[in-house]
C-alpha cells in the first residue's frame, strides 16, 4: 500500500476525528467526499461520486510518503441537501465528489474529480 495509509468516516463529526487524528500522527489530509453508499448495491446515491471513485482511487499511489486519505460519506441524498449540513457550513462543500487538502483551499469539485491529471496534481503538488 505504501507510504499512506486510508480511513473511512461518515457524517461530519466522524470526519472531523478521523481528519484531527491523522494530523496529529504528523500526516497530511487528503479527503474523498461522496455520498452515501446503498450497502445492497455498493454504489452512490451520487452517480457523479461513482464515475470519480474509481479514477481517484486510480492516482491514491502518487499520494505523498506519510500521509492519509480519508474516505468520507456525507449522508444520504436528503441529508446532503439540507442548507445546514455540516459539510457546507464548516467545510464549504458546494458538491460531491469532492476531494480536498485538508485545512488548505485546494480542492477538486465533481468533473474535476474524473480527470487523472487533476487529481495527481492536488496529491503531489505542495
Amino acid at each position: 500500500m505504501g507510504g499512506w495509509e486510508e480511513v473511512s468516516a461518515r457524517g461530519f463529526a466522524d470526519f472531523e476525528r478521523a481528519a484531527r487524528e491523522q494530523q496529529r500522527l504528523g500526516r497530511r489530509v487528503f479527503a474523498y467526499f461522496s455520498g452515501d453508499k446503498d450497502p445492497a448495491s455498493g454504489a452512490s446515491w451520487c452517480p457523479d461520486c461513482v464515475r470519480a471513485e474509481p479514477v481517484v482511487r486510480a492516482e491514491l499511489p502518487h499520494l505523498p510518503e506519510g500521509s492519509a486519505f480519508v474516505y468520507c460519506q456525507v449522508g444520504s441524498r436528503a441529508e446532503w441537501k439540507d442548507p445546514d449540513n455540516e459539510f457546507r457550513k464548516r467545510l464549504r462543500l458546494s458538491a460531491v465528489p469532492t476531494l480536498l487538502k485538508y485545512g488548505t483551499p485546494q480542492k477538486l469539485v465533481e468533473e474535476e474529480c474524473l480527470k487523472a491529471e487533476l487529481v495527481r496534481m492536488l496529491f503531489t503538488e505542495d
